[in-house]
């Protein structure tokens, strides 16, 4: 599995972006959106956007996977974030200025508190020792996901640290595809970054598992690609989204040689998202999970699940249901 590029910061859109003002599609009661232009991001330029590996952006949670007492760790995305007060002052800059640059924090009274596991995320810029938030206003960290922490219960049930696996979905190494859902060791996915997605994440966009019995897996980043990718072009981008079958996609994440991540999503060009047909459940997928579990594991502990099914292949990732 190629290893990509690491999500650790916010992405910036392939075009220019603009603030307008009209109500957000992408987050309730914001009163202006972040729309697209038609000029190319002169970053994604200089990165040489069009040589670029383009991937598909899944909608889910990002997660971390690094060191935490010694042991591989799986790690959830928690940004440290500005306090209801700060981030009024922030929104009002936004609106008046059209732009995020040139406010100024108060890192030490503006920001809420975090975990003492908290970590910074890579890149995040620092002064006088401590981190500083980026032109959204967020500073981007991580905390270990730990089993009794119900907050991050979703997250849990992706990992097992006792036979230190995880849930991946990924092609199949013989064919693209094809994907496939397998449990693989968390020291071979050290210091990359993943998408939690689920039944419990981010409104299900995909449609998988139930209430009853939900379905999540890890996506690592970049392991999806997009195998006809339209040029960087707005129109045709736009046109791409909008009729082909591969772009019933949330966005594309441009993987470019020198590590640069440059991303489009759907609601900068003025698109709607979900989808009912997302592009992911069009294509067929294979579970090869078979882990020696606890027998005192719950009915409803995901590597059990899994491991019930091991080897049989679906229609789609939607098809998986584990009601008996």
């Amino acid at each position: 599995m190629r290893r990509l590029g690491s999500v650790q910061q916010k992405i910036p859109c392939v075009f220019l972006t603009e603030v307008r003002n009209e109500p957000s599609r992408k987050r309730d009661c914001q009163q202006f959106q972040v729309v697209a232009t038609e000029n190319v991001n002169p970053a994604a330029l200089e990165s040489d956007i069009h040589c670029a590996v383009a991937t598909e952006k899944f909608d889910g949670t990002c997660c971390y996977i690094t060191t935490y007492k010694g042991e591989p760790y799986l790690w959830a995305r928690l940004d440290r974030k500005p306090t209801k007060q700060a981030d009024k002052r922030f929104k009002k800059h936004q609106y008046l200025q059209k732009t995020c640059k040139g406010f100024v924090w108060n890192v030490d009274e503006d920001f809420r508190e975090v975990p003492e596991s908290w970590i910074a995320a890579h890149r995040v810029q620092h002064e006088n020792g401590h981190p500083v938030p980026d032109e959204h206003g967020h500073i981007p960290g991580w905390v270990p996901v730990d089993h009794t922490n119900k907050q991050y219960c979703w997250h849990a049930s992706v990992v097992n640290y006792d036979s230190a696996v995880a849930l991946v979905l990924k092609t199949h190494g013989e064919d693209e595809g094809l994907l496939e859902i397998v449990s693989i060791p968390l020291v071979d996915l050290m210091e990359q970054t993943l998408e939690l997605i689920g039944t419990n994440v981010n409104g299900n966009p995909y449609g998988l598992g139930s209430k009853k019995y939900p379905v999540h897996v890890l996506v690592p980043h970049g392991v999806l690609h997009i195998r006809n990718p339209p040029p960087v072009d707005f129109q045709q981008l736009y046109s791409w989204f909008q009729e082909c079958q591969e772009g019933r996609v949330e966005g594309i994440v441009w993987h470019c040689d020198d590590g640069t991540l440059i991303k489009i999503h759907r609601h900068h060009l003025g698109l709607k998202w979900p989808v009912g047909d997302s592009f992911l459940n069009t294509r067929p997928v294979v579970v090869h999970v078979d882990e020696k579990l606890d027998p005192d594991a719950s009915e409803k502990d995901l590597f059990k699940s899994f491991s019930s099914i091991n080897g049989k292949f679906f229609s789609c990732i939607q098809d998986i249901q584990f009601e008996p």
